[in-house]
């Protein structure tokens, strides 16, 4: 269920643009419903927004003979080796199964993860160090803080890479995730160009019908356009979109 097809500067840029409320409607009409991570927030809003492949890492509920402090001696642990892996460019998806109990990750690792240039770590999973993250610059959508180490809660798998579910959404490797203020959702990589450039469009037109309903314009008629309202926006984008 890979797809290594890569995303382009247009498509991601355009996510970028957009709003996830946006992407949950054009996805809705496509039938799926369920792509919206529940419970899943940015650590700082105004590092919210990123468009990217994801990259998974998967983890199932610690046990005491394995996940002892001494884990973390192995360079190769998973989670160490999955900060080290995604490629830049990529969000890392750690799946927590919405245990936000204890950390999935903390100040260091995700310093180097932002040094090796990927695109956000997203997690249904606690964060510690919050604070200094939120400095850091990096899109960052977590569960909440929680200081306490993964090892209390989560035993990384080894496999990664593969499909796994976050904030209730099943995500498959590059699918395309975009988070902005309010979360983060899951395109499926096969429909994601024709959903962004769906987005603009639609973004562009609320924003008209937006400034209208502002200006006192009833909903009727306008939210959803009829076929006035659709003229009367055909001719302001034809006329470079003034602003009055």
């Amino acid at each position: 269920m890979t797809d290594d097809t890569p995303l382009s500067e247009e498509t991601r840029a355009r996510f970028l643009r957009g709003s996830t409320a946006t992407l949950t409607t054009l996805l809705f009409k496509r039938g799926l419903r369920n792509v919206f991570m529940q419970g899943v927030a940015p650590v700082d809003p105004a590092s919210a927004r990123f468009a990217a492949p994801a990259f998974t890492l998967r983890n199932i509920p610690a046990r005491e003979d394995l996940d002892g402090i001494h884990a973390y001696q192995d360079y190769d642990h998973p989670q160490r080796k999955a900060i080290e892996t995604v490629p830049p460019g990529h969000a890392l998806v750690m799946d927590c199964r919405g245990d936000s109990a204890a950390a999935c990750a903390g100040g260091i690792l995700l310093t180097r993860l932002k040094v090796r240039g990927a695109a956000a770590l997203v997690s249904d999973g606690g964060l510690r160090d919050t604070p200094e993250v939120a400095g850091l610059g990096l899109p960052v959508h977590v569960a909440g803080a929680s200081p306490p180490t993964s090892l209390i809660r989560h035993h990384a798998v080894g496999d990664l890479n593969v499909p796994i579910g976050c904030g209730g959404v099943p995500v498959y490797p590059g699918d395309i995730l975009v988070g902005d203020e309010e979360g983060v959702v899951v395109v499926p990589r096969a429909i994601a160009d024709e959903v962004a450039a769906e987005a603009a469009e639609m973004e562009r037109m609320e924003g008209f019908i937006q400034r209208k309903v502002a200006e006192g314009a009833p909903l009727r008629g306008n939210y959803p356009p009829n076929d006035e309202t659709r003229a009367e926006y055909k001719a302001w984008v034809e006329a470079g979109e003034p602003e009055e």
